[in-house]
C-alpha cells in the first residue's frame, strides 16, 4: 500500500504521530545513549510541560491533571481508590468499552460494592434510562464515556454532571473518544474524575494520557498503586529514606514513577500543535468533516449509528453487509475500523473535502 495514497479515517483507534512529535521522541532516545545529557530537569520538566498543557486544554488546574500511561489508569484509580464498598453502587451504561468496565467488574467483586449496568435502548446509551438509575439506592458513581466507541453516540456531560453533583455522586468520564473532537472545561462542566488516553484524537505516542482529578474529590481518593513519589518531598533525592506517607498536595500523588519520558516527550509536542492550532478550531474542523460523511452516507441510503444531530469525531454508519463494504474501503485504501457491526470512521485535522469524498466513493461502491 502507497502511503502517500491513504486516506487515513481511523483516528479514534491510533492517531498519526506529527513529525514534530516523531524528531521529539528520538532526540530523547538519542540523548538517553549517554544519560549525564538528560538530567532531572529535563526529565520532570517534560513531564510538567505536558502537564501544563493538559490543564490548558481543559480548564483545569495543573495541580488537577496527573500523567498516565492509559484511560485504564484513571478509571482504575477510581474504581479502587474511592471509598466504596457493601450498600454501595456504582451506574455504568451498557455498551461501554472494556477499559470503563472490567475495573469496575474487578474492583466491585473485591470490594463488595454493586455495579448497575443500564441497558441501552435501540443500541444507544439513554440519557433518561442513566439519569433515573442515578436516583437508585446508594448509589456513590456514574461512570461513562463521554462519546461512545462503537456508536460514536455522545453524552451530555453537563446534564449528567449536574445531576451528580445535586446527589452528591461522583462523575467519572472516559473522554478517550471525545477530547480533540470536542472541548472541554471543567470550570464550568462538573466533571470529578476524566480518564484520557493520548494516542487518539491528541495524535500523542502509545503509553501517554492522563487523569483529571478535582481537587474536591482528591482527598476522597486513596492511591491505587502507591508510588513512591506519591508522597510530598520525594523530589529531593538526598532523602529518600526519611520516610514520611503524607501524599503530595497535587494529583501528582497518583501518578506511577517512573513514565517514560521520551514519550511524554513526543505528547508535549503534539499537544502544543494542537494548542497553535487552536482547541476550538480543531473540534469544529472534526465535528464538520464527521457530520459530512454522515450525511453523504445517510443520502447514499446507508444507516446511520452515530446522531447526525449530536456527535463528536466519529460517524459510525451500518451498511447492508459491514464485512463487504470494509472490504471495498480497504481495497481503496481508505483506513478504518469495524466495531459491533458498524463502519466507524474518525477524521482528524488534516482530513479533506477529497478524503471525504474519496470514503463515500469507497463506502457506496
Amino acid at each position: 500500500m502507497d502511503a502517500d495514497d491513504v486516506v487515513y479515517m481511523n483516528a479514534a483507534s491510533t492517531g498519526p504521530s506529527p513529525a514534530r512529535s516523531v524528531e521529539a521522541q528520538i532526540d530523547f532516545v538519542r540523548r538517553r545513549s549517554a544519560p549525564h545529557l538528560v538530567d532531572f530537569d529535563d526529565q520532570f520538566g517534560t513531564l510538567e510541560r505536558c502537564r501544563q498543557l493538559l490543564a490548558q486544554l481543559i480548564g483545569a488546574r495543573v495541580e488537577e491533571i496527573a500523567l498516565a500511561p492509559n484511560t485504564g489508569a484513571g478509571i482504575n484509580l477510581a474504581a479502587w481508590g474511592l471509598p466504596l464498598g457493601a450498600g454501595d453502587e456504582v451506574v455504568v451504561p451498557d455498551g461501554e468499552f472494556p477499559a470503563n468496565m472490567y475495573p469496575w467488574l474487578g474492583a466491585s467483586r473485591a470490594r463488595g460494592y454493586a455495579l448497575h449496568v443500564v441497558p441501552l435502548v435501540d443500541g444507544l446509551p439513554s440519557m433518561d434510562a442513566l439519569l433515573a438509575a442515578l436516583d437508585r439506592p446508594g448509589v456513590r458513581v456514574l461512570s461513562v464515556s463521554w462519546v461512545g466507541f462503537s456508536s460514536g453516540a455522545r453524552l451530555n456531560l453537563d446534564v449528567l454532571g449536574a445531576a451528580c453533583r445535586e446527589r452528591g455522586i461522583v462523575f467519572v468520564v472516559d473522554a478517550i473518544q471525545a477530547l480533540g473532537p470536542l472541548t472541554l472545561d471543567v470550570r464550568t462542566s462538573p466533571v470529578d474524575i476524566l480518564a484520557c488516553g493520548g494516542q487518539k484524537w491528541l495524535l500523542s505516542p502509545w503509553g501517554t494520557g492522563f487523569t483529571y482529578v478535582r481537587e474536591r474529590v482528591m482527598d476522597q481518593i486513596t492511591p491505587q498503586p502507591v508510588s513512591w513519589m506519591a508522597v510530598r518531598d520525594s523530589d529531593d533525592f538526598s532523602r529518600l529514606v526519611q520516610y514520611d506517607m503524607t501524599w503530595r498536595a497535587n494529583a501528582r500523588r497518583f501518578e506511577q514513577v517512573t513514565l517514560a519520558y521520551q514519550d511524554f516527550a513526543g505528547m508535549a509536542a503534539s499537544l502544543e500543535l494542537l494548542a497553535e492550532i487552536g482547541a476550538a478550531e480543531v473540534a469544529s474542523h472534526l465535528q464538520g468533516c464527521a457530520h459530512a460523511l454522515l450525511e453523504g452516507a445517510s443520502a447514499r441510503g446507508m444507516s446511520l449509528v452515530t446522531s447526525i444531530d449530536y456527535h463528536g469525531g466519529i460517524a459510525s454508519v451500518r451498511p447492508a453487509d459491514a464485512q463487504a463494504a470494509s472490504a471495498q474501503l480497504t481495497k481503496s485504501n481508505v483506513i478504518h475500523s469495524v466495531r459491533e457491526g458498524t463502519i466507524r470512521l474518525a477524521p482528524h485535522c488534516y482530513t479533506t473535502e477529497d478524503d471525504i469524498a474519496r470514503t463515500l466513493d469507497a463506502l457506496s461502491a
